[in-house]
Formats: structure tokens, C-alpha cells, sequence
């Protein structure tokens, strides 16, 4: 295989190579013609607008060869897979809120509190911890983190290998996105090793960045893919919680413990020409914004020790402000790509109305729903998820497969995004020609966006994936009453 690999490898330089000598030869040419034309010109005294005329075909020539050599491939997603934890890792409040009571580290307020948080996060009873947290007191040690990883990832690889029918062996890049658990060698490093992957795969190991990851790395895949022809990439998101379990008493890094819950996706995305006949959905846009430099925002989430040692992640009290500023500054620029002209000239009025003439005039919130059909919000929480659907004046319907992830699985990090997607799909609402919005919100904090155009009909999702078993109880009415 390593041969093979090698082999492979040295004839895809070799065609780089003839193609980029192909080009700059072109252009030599061109150039040799055009002087060529011009001397002629100049020997003859010809009038000056063949001279114009002459540059102009070259500036023509020049700019469609620029075009035709930078020029990349659409990125497709083939398909996509969701983990369905086991049952046995499910966990009802009332386990959750015995378990705490059992386990002697907080007092009655403290515990009070957590079913407080529970009870309105938005979540149901059917949500999942991974088996290291179900133990009293929970492990949370290096092996129950590998563990973990194994239980997780390598399920939802296997079942996107079979959707798709790609081996290992197909895969070009490989790109892994965990926060908070980042063991030596690498969990790119464990896929490769379980699954004998190619020597020459591009694997990437991204931590820390929170739940936006997951859009993170595909807007990372789509750049790699810029360079790499004809390949597919594949991007596994997940968050591993036995090494985020959190047993001190400070109640600003509880909610952290009562909101996480386990989930896993893999996606398989490409820029090979062929796929355009089987994939679903067609990249268009993606986008990342940062505020890092704002101290305030900066600190509103924060992994930290507290005075007794232990490490947890602080949710401050700006949080809600903080995520308000940072997707305003996201979709400022999106909204440029993706809204039709009116509601870009309205908003620019408002403002300049604004500034100029009337203080009090509110700035004009334009119509995303002009522009796109569906949205894959953050879904950290329910005040969260709709706060932000009524800054963008989006309808119940459309922040439900949001709600109803939350409810079904809870907040999953990075690959709830996809949950929501799964959602739409198995109840057949995404249509061939319709725009899906992903947006992403992660500490630092940061907001990333995706918008796929769906390119072929999507039936028959529900009776396949984690929604399978779920989705004909969904949607519930008012999820905060039967949760």
C-alpha cells in the first residue's frame, strides 16, 4: 500500500507540474505575441487604436488564463452522519439530580440549582453522557477519555463509509475538531491508525475552538481543497466531556455539566467533478469572524481553575450581550453574499438615517429568509437559540429543528449543526434549490458561517440515522413543558 501511495503521490506532482509549465508557457507566449503586434504596429505607424486594441486583447487573455489556472472546483457534501448514542448511556433529570445528590460534592443549593438550569435549558429526557460520566463519582481520567473517543468517533466514521461507499483508503484529508481533550498522538493520529489510511493523507487536529468548530473545519477543508484536486476530505466533529466534568462549587461553571451532552458527526466533502451527481448540497459561502481583541468578549467564556483547584469553563454574565455583537459582525458580511439588493439598500439607509439625521431611528434588520430558506442555529441553550432567531426575525418553524435537537439530544458542541440538518432532511424540508444557513458560535468568541445550496432531492432520511427512532414524536408543541 505504501508503494502504491508513494506512486500515486509522484504522478499528481507530476501533473501539477506539467500544468503550472503549461501555464506560465501560455503566457510567454502571449507576451511574445503581443510585442510582436506591437513592434508591427510601430514599424507600420498604424493608428493608435490598434495600439488600444492590441492591449486590450492582451489584458483579455491574461486575466482568462489568471481565471482558468485559480480558478477551483465546487466543494460538494456527499452526504453526512450523525452518532445515535447507545441507550444505556442515557441520562433522565431525575438520574442526573440523584447521581449529584449521591455523590456528596455539593449541598442541597447547589444541586437545586442544576435542576434549576435543567429544567429550562430546553432539553428532554432522552439526552446522553458518555459512560465514564454515569459512574459515582465520575472518571474522568485519560483512559475513560480515549475510551470515549473510541465509542464515538469510530461508529460515526463506519456508518459514513457506508453511506458514501468510500474505503479509508479514499480519503485525502482528514480533519478532527474536539475542544476540549487533545491526547498524544493525535485524535487524527487514532483514526488513522484504527482505520490504516493512507501515508500521504493531509490530517489535521483542531482544539479549543469551541462549538463554531465544526464550520471551522470545513471552511478549513474548503482551502485545503483549493490546492488539492480531485479529493475528498472528511471532517469528524465531536466534544469529549470525561475529561470536562467539572466537581467544584462554583456555580458559574456548573451550567457546563448540565448542558453538554454526547454527539458525533462526520461529514465527507469533495471537489471532484463526479460527485456533482450524488451529493446533496453545493458550498457556496463560508465565513469566519473573531472578536478576541475585546477583552469583555474575550472572557464572557473561559476555561479556568477555581480557588480549589479544579478546572471548569465560567459562563460570565455579558454572555448573551457578548454573542449579540459577534454575530452582528458576522452576518454584517454575509449579508452582503447572500440577501437580495432591496434589503441590502434598506439597511444601509437606516443607517445613514441613523448617523446623519434621526438618533432614534432603529437600524433596519434585513430579511435572511429573502436569501435562504433554512437555518442550523447555536443551540447552547433555548434563551440562546431564541434570541438569536428573533435578531435575525426568524419564525417559530424556523428555529424548531434548533429546539428540537436540543430537546433530543441536547447541546452536542460542534456537531449539533448537523443534528439540525439531519432534522430538516428527515422531515423532507430541504428541497433541490433551497439555501441552508449553518451558523456556528464558539468561545474566543467567534461566529463561522456556512450557505450550501441543495442540489438534488432528499428523501427517505427518516428512517435512517439518529433521528430514526425519535422523529415521528417531533416536533413537540412547547418542548420547555415536556421536557
Amino acid at each position: 500500500m505504501g508503494k502504491t501511495s508513494t506512486t500515486n503521490v509522484s504522478h499528481k506532482l507530476l501533473l501539477e507540474q506539467i500544468h503550472s509549465t503549461f501555464i506560465e508557457l501560455m503566457k510567454f507566449l502571449l507576451l511574445a505575441l503581443f510585442f510582436s503586434a506591437e513592434s508591427l504596429f510601430i514599424i507600420q505607424k498604424w493608428e493608435p487604436l490598434y495600439h488600444l486594441l492590441n492591449i486590450s486583447c492582451l489584458l483579455l487573455f491574461l486575466t482568462a488564463i489568471s481565471y482558468i489556472s485559480s480558478s477551483s472546483s465546487p466543494v460538494y457534501l456527499v452526504d453526512f452522519s450523525c452518532l445515535k448514542p447507545p441507550n444505556f448511556c442515557r441520562v433522565p433529570f431525575s438520574t442526573y439530580i440523584e447521581h449529584a445528590k449521591i455523590m456528596d460534592l455539593w449541598d442541597s443549593e447547589s444541586v437545586d440549582f442544576m435542576a434549576k438550569i435543567l429544567t429550562h435549558s430546553g432539553q428532554g429526557e432522552q439526552t446522553y453522557l458518555p459512560p465514564a460520566i454515569h459512574y459515582i463519582p465520575p472518571k474522568s481520567g485519560h483512559l475513560e477519555a480515549i475510551q470515549e473517543v473510541h465509542t464515538v468517533l469510530f461508529p460515526v466514521l463506519e456508518n459514513l463509509l457506508n453511506k458514501t461507499r468510500i474505503s479509508p483508503a479514499d480519503i485525502d484529508i482528514l480533519i478532527v475538531n474536539c475542544s476540549g481533550f487533545c491526547p498524544a498522538p493525535s485524535l487524527s493520529s487514532i483514526i488513522i491508525n484504527k482505520y490504516c489510511m493512507r501515508e500521504d493523507i493531509k490530517s489535521y487536529n483542531i482544539s479549543g475552538m469551541g462549538c463554531s468548530a465544526s464550520v471551522l473545519a470545513i471552511d478549513i477543508a474548503k482551502n485545503i481543497l483549493k490546492t488539492h484536486k480531485n479529493s475528498n476530505a472528511v471532517i469528524l466533529s465531536t466534544e469529549i466531556l470525561s475529561t470536562g466534568w467539572y466537581p467544584g462549587k462554583e456555580r458559574s461553571k456548573m451550567v457546563i455539566n448540565c448542558m453538554f451532552r454526547t454527539g458525533a458527526a462526520a461529514i465527507l466533502v469533495t471537489n471532484k467533478k463526479e460527485a456533482k451527481r450524488t451529493a446533496k448540497y453545493q458550498l457556496l459561502w463560508s465565513l469566519r469572524t473573531l472578536r478576541a481583541f475585546d477583552d469583555k468578549a474575550y472572557y464572557s467564556a473561559f476555561r479556568e481553575e477555581d480557588s480549589d483547584g479544579f478546572t471548569g469553563v465560567t459562563l460570565r454574565r455579558e454572555l448573551l450581550q457578548v454573542v449579540g455583537e459577534t454575530l452582528r459582525s458576522n452576518i454584517s458580511l454575509l449579508g452582503l453574499k447572500v440577501l437580495p439588493f432591496t434589503e441590502i439598500i434598506w439597511y444601509v439607509v437606516s443607517i445613514i438615517k441613523k448617523r446623519f439625521m434621526n438618533k432614534s431611528t432603529e437600524i433596519y434588520v434585513p430579511n435572511f429568509k429573502s436569501g435562504i430558506q433554512h437555518f442550523c442555529l447555536p443551540s447552547p441553550g433555548k434563551p440562546v437559540i431564541r434570541e438569536i432567531g428573533k435578531g435575525l426575525k426568524l419564525a417559530e418553524r424556523d428555529m424548531e429543528p434548533a429546539l428540537m435537537t436540543l430537546h433530543r439530544f441536547g447541546n452536542q458542541s460542534s456537531s449539533s449543526l448537523w443534528y439540525e440538518l439531519a432534522y430538516m432532511e428527515a422531515e423532507e424540508r430541504v428541497k433541490k434549490g433551497d439555501r441552508v444557513w449553518q451558523l456556528g458560535m464558539g468561545s474566543g468568541p467567534k461566529c463561522n458561517s456556512l450557505v450550501w445550496k441543495c442540489v438534488r432531492p432528499i428523501v427517505g432520511e427518516a428512517q435512517k440515522g439518529a433521528w430514526a427512532d425519535s422523529i415521528h414524536m417531533y416536533p413537540i408543541v412547547n418542548p420547555e413543558e415536556k421536557s
